[in-house]
């Protein structure tokens, strides 16, 4: 199973952006990507299979990249939490009000420069090879509409008719655990949290603890994290990764090394109002050496958002890893962290390219021999995520189900944050990479009112 977005073994293929001569004008080019045509949905650009190589393209050598071979290791993504009981859901300030940000509910949408788009432009004659172009901009805007989650805002929205419903549904003896699913799984966060607003307004009371009392396992975590203000859970989950003996470092991974500025500065700031925590003091208090240093590096949420990608920077920087790694006795850490950790995704899939054609190698490859443990997972997720991030979630829901047992804390969390951002795109590669859909793996994983409120939340 190859990973979309990187080398078949018979070469390294042409990179995203640089069309064959004669097709500048068009972009992309019509019929070279997988992606099936959802309105508003995913852009080509932004990292399935890359296009086929033009003339005199391709890299000799270059390894190709595979699950079993390459990241995560054979068995499931290393580190992978396990499935437990949630700490009691919080009331602290601010949270029971309906959250005013930006985007989808309340959750950011990333910023252009952060999107699956990012390539440059149409072929560049003599380069690589000759004359390295100077900096120029990516896609019009057009092209970037990369996000489209399976989670709507409901038309006609009445906080006051959903939070009756609701009482209702937990009124008496039983619980209608239908009634419960049809609202939670058909409302945006933003919607849900003014909801949980009407609910004590309405009746005095508050809707989790009344919904705690009725549910139980995983339905009740699920149920809860739909209901936490998004920026919330993230801090939350970071915080419950640390909490206590042992830590979770593929939790701070997947959230530290996958979001956007704005939504790390939020966290931070969400992690210390809540909790009365500095996030970067717990981040070394539980980890140590470079894995500690990229956390940190991430949490100062300063990554390069510019869309522009400096061609010119991409050949140094790519040679600069290079020389740091494959071309020198032993490895320089910090000068992997200082490129991965503030170039923006679209200059970083530059780089890949760029450092392709220097090394013969990927530079999946490169960090696997270089890198070991928690640092080496942490770079290559970055990398991952600047060339096709649908592809990254797709992989973790994938080995939180595969084998024996469940991994039902990142299934939940994966499926409520993605799930007003790209989770339609998620779940394309998902088809694309496993040759099953994402429904389909989790109807025989899951049972219950558990799996109905995923699938709904999924969507089929």
């Amino acid at each position: 199973m190859s990973y979309p977005g990187y080398p078949p073994s018979d070469g390294y293929p042409a990179f995203p952006g640089y069309p064959p001569t004669g097709q500048e004008s068009v972009y992309p080019p019509a019929g070279q990507y997988p992606y099936p045509a959802v309105p508003g949905g995913f852009p080509p650009s932004g990292g399935g299979t890359f296009p086929a190589a033009p003339p005199n393209a391709g890299f000799p050598g270059a390894a190709g990249y595979s699950a079993l071979g390459g990241y995560p290791a054979s068995g499931g993504f290393p580190g992978a939490p396990q499935a437990g009981g949630m700490p009691p859901y919080p009331g602290g300030p601010g949270f029971g009000v309906p959250p005013t940000g930006p985007g989808f509910g309340g959750y950011p949408q990333q910023p252009p420069a952060q999107s699956y788009a990012g390539g440059g432009p149409a072929q560049i004659p003599g380069f690589p090879g000759g004359q390295v172009p100077s900096p120029m901009p990516g896609p019009p805007a057009a092209v970037v509409q990369y996000t489209q989650g399976t989670i709507q805002a409901a038309p006609n929205f009445d906080a006051g008719r959903d939070a009756e419903i609701l009482r209702k549904a937990m009124k008496g003896f039983g619980t209608d655990e239908q009634a419960i699913i049809n609202v939670v799984a058909n409302r945006s966060n933003d919607q849900r949290q003014k909801i949980k607003a009407a609910f004590k307004t309405m009746y005095g009371k508050d809707l989790i603890k009344d919904l705690k009392s009725e549910l139980s396992g995983n339905v009740e975590e699920l149920i809860l994290a739909l209901f936490m203000p998004s920026t919330y859970y993230d801090a939350w989950s970071l915080r419950h990764a640390m909490k206590g003996a042992g830590t979770q470092e593929s939790v701070l991974i997947e959230i530290l090394c996958t979001r956007t500025n704005q939504e790390i500065r939020e966290i931070v700031n969400c992690y210390k109002s809540e909790f009365g925590r500095d996030i970067e003091e717990d981040i070394r208090s539980d980890t140590s050496g470079h894995f500690e240093r990229l956390l940190i590096s991430m949490c100062q949420g300063n990554r390069d958002e510019n869309q522009t990608v400096d061609y010119q920077k991409a050949q140094e920087d790519a040679q600069r890893l290079y020389q740091a790694g494959e071309g020198r006795l032993g490895t320089d850490e910090s000068c992997f962290n200082m490129v991965l950790a503030s170039r923006s995704f679209p200059q970083l899939k530059a780089t890949v390219e760029a450092y392709s054609r220097i090394a013969n190698r990927d530079l999946l490859s490169s960090i696997d021999r270089e890198f070991s443990g928690n640092v080496e997972r942490g770079l290559k997720t970055i990398v991952q995520c600047a060339l096709n991030r649908p592809a990254f979630f797709a992989e973790r829901l994938y080995y939180s189900m595969k084998g024996a047992g469940t991994d039902d804390s990142t299934l939940i969390r994966i499926v409520v944050t993605r799930s007003e951002i790209d989770l339609v795109q998620i779940k394309q590669m998902f088809t694309q990479m496993y040759q099953k859909t994402l429904a389909t793996m989790i109807a025989s994983d899951t049972s219950g009112d558990y799996r109905q409120l995923l699938l709904a939340i999924v969507g089929q």
